[in-house]
């Protein structure tokens, strides 16, 4: 699955436990957790990201881009099913030599296997690299 086509027709993404203040990006997006309410949209208007405390989930979303473990993943396509997304994007924060990294995007073959199975039984897509933030980046610079 090419990631750049996944990101070319996204509206709105729904990002779950990522760091808020790495939500620089061309779509809107809806952060949401640890509680039930604790919603926002955050978009970047005049080169400043914007947040809007909303308090509940969007009513759709076309991604989920989730920095949750994998053992989550049952959740997480609950989720992506109610709200109408067709991929779920994964990341998990460490590098091949197990260093904890925001980029990172390795994960023990097995776990990722299990996630990707779980996922396109639901008839979802799943990406677990690259980095997102270094696609949306280079689609920026290439459009």
């Amino acid at each position: 699955m090419n990631a750049e086509n996944v990101l070319k027709g996204v509206e709105t993404v729904l990002v779950i436990d990522w760091p808020v203040g790495k939500c620089r990006n061309c779509w809107p997006v809806v952060h949401g957790g640890p509680e039930p309410e604790d919603y926002s949209t955050y978009e970047v208007k005049g080169g400043q990201v914007v947040e809007q405390h909303i308090g509940r989930p969007p009513a759709r979303a076309d991604l989920i881009y989730s920095y949750r473990p994998l053992r989550e993943s049952a959740g997480i396509i609950a989720t992506a099913k109610e709200l109408g997304a067709k991929t779920i994007w994964s990341q998990s924060g460490v590098t091949t030599g197990g260093v904890s990294d925001a980029k990172g995007c390795w994960v023990p073959d097995e776990e990722l296997r299990l996630a990707r199975n779980l996922a396109e039984s639901a008839g979802l897509n799943y990406i677990s690299e690259p980095y997102i933030g270094d696609v949306a980046r280079e689609m920026r610079v290439t459009n």
